[in-house]
C-alpha cells in the first residue's frame, strides 16, 4: 500500500494477489465465473480480506450510472405490517450493497406527489404494494424496474410479483369455522379497491358456498369497523355466529361492536382476523388470525427486484401463511 494511504485500493489488492485490477473488479463484483479461475478468485478474496479492502461504492456507482437505491412504496404506515416489510427489504438490500428509501403514500392509498426531481435518475428500481399502486404514476415508478407486492400476477405493472398465499389463509379460516359448526357468517371486508382484498372475498364466498354469508364493508380502522359491524349485527333476524374480518384492525372493531350489543366473544359470536399484528394478542380474548410474515414478504420482494436487475428470473411461488388459533373462536351457541 502507498505510504500515507489510509484506505487500501483495488490496485493494492491486485498487487497483493498478483493479478490485474480488472481481475479484482470481476471477482469482487461477483462476475468472475468463466473469466478467471476459482484459484485466482480465492486469491483475490484473501488479499482483499487481509488488506481490509472495501469497494468505493460511490465511485463505482458513478461509473455504472447506478445509485444502488431502491424505493419501497407502501400505503401510509397505519400498522406495523408495512414496517415489517421495510425491515425485511432493507436486510436483504444491505447484504447486496443497496439502500432502501421508504415512501409511504401520504393519503394512505391513491396518487401521491413525486418526491424526486427525477425518479429514474435517483433510483435503480421500485418495490410497491398494490394498495399504493396509484402513487407509481406520480413518481413514474412504472418506468423503472418494478416488483409489485400483493398484486395480480396476470395484470401486474411490474416485471415480477411477490404474493403471500392469502387465498390459502382464507381457506384455513373458513375450514376452521366450518369444523366448529358455524353456518351463518358475516364478512367484515376492507373498503379498499385492491387485488388482495378481492382475493379474500372471492375465496371466502367459494369456501362458504351453501352457508349464509353476508358482507359489510368498512374502512381499515377500528372505529370504522365498529360502526359497520354494529349495524350489521344489530339487524333483525338470525344473527351471524362468526365474523370473518379482512384484517386485525377490523376484528378489533368487531369486538367493540359485539360488546356494545351485549354479545360475548367467543361464547355468542366468533371473530377472526388476518395479519397477526401485535394488536391480535393485546385484545381479550386473544384473536384467532392468519399470520402473515411481513419481514419475509419484504425479503422476497427485495430478492425479486435484485433478480430483475440482474436479468434473472425471480423465485416462483407464493409465501405460505398459517392460521393461529386463539381464544376468539368457538362452536356457535346452541
Amino acid at each position: 500500500m502507498a505510504r500515507g494511504s489510509t484506505r487500501p485500493t483495488s490496485r493494492d489488492v491486485a498487487q497483493a494477489a498478483g493479478v490485474s485490477q480488472a481481475a479484482v473488479s470481476l471477482v469482487l463484483g461477483d462476475k468472475w465465473r468463466g473469466r478467471v479461475s476459482e484459484a485466482t478468485a480465492q486469491r483475490v478474496r484473501e488479499a482483499a480480506h487481509s488488506l481490509g479492502y472495501r469497494p468505493n461504492l460511490a465511485a463505482r456507482n458513478l461509473r455504472l450510472g447506478r445509485t444502488r437505491t431502491v424505493l419501497l412504496v407502501v400505503p401510509a404506515l397505519t400498522t406495523e405490517f408495512f414496517a415489517g416489510v421495510y425491515t425485511g427489504a432493507t436486510r436483504v438490500a444491505a447484504e447486496h450493497g443497496f439502500g432502501v428509501v421508504l415512501y409511504p403514500s401520504p393519503e394512505g392509498i391513491g396518487p401521491a406527489r413525486d418526491p424526486f426531481a427525477s425518479a429514474q435518475a435517483a433510483l435503480d428500481g421500485v418495490i410497491a404494494s398494490s394498495m399504493a399502486a396509484d402513487a407509481l404514476t406520480a413518481i413514474r415508478g412504472d418506468q423503472l424496474p418494478l416488483v409489485m407486492l400483493d398484486s395480480d400476477p396476470d395484470g401486474s405493472l411490474g416485471a415480477a410479483t411477490v404474493n403471500l398465499d392469502i387465498a390459502d389463509g382464507v381457506r384455513q379460516v373458513a375450514d376452521h369455522l366450518l369444523a366448529q359448526g358455524h353456518r351463518r357468517f358475516l364478512h367484515l371486508a376492507a373498503d379498499v379497491a385492491s387485488w388482495t382484498f378481492e382475493v379474500r372475498a372471492r375465496e371466502l364466498a367459494a369456501r362458504l358456498a351453501g352457508t349464509e354469508l353476508g358482507t359489510v364493508r368498512a374502512p381499515i380502522s377500528i372505529e370504522g369497523a365498529r360502526t359497520a359491524a354494529e349495524a350489521a349485527l344489530g339487524r333483525p333476524g338470525p344473527r351471524p355466529t362468526a365474523v370473518v374480518c379482512d384484517d386485525d384492525q377490523l376484528a378489533a372493531g368487531a369486538y367493540k361492536a359485539a360488546r356494545r350489543l351485549g354479545l360475548r366473544v367467543p361464547e355468542d359470536i366468533s371473530v377472526t382476523g388476518v395479519d397477526d399484528l401485535a394488536l391480535a394478542t393485546a385484545i381479550d380474548p386473544e384473536l384467532t388470525t392468519v399470520r402473515l410474515d411481513a419481514e419475509l414478504f419484504g425479503e422476497h420482494g427485495m430478492r425479486a427486484l435484485l433478480a430483475v436487475l440482474k436479468g434473472e428470473a425471480p423465485e416462483a411461488g407464493d409465501i405460505p401463511v398459517h392460521l393461529v388459533v386463539r381464544g376468539s373462536t368457538a362452536p356457535p351457541p346452541a
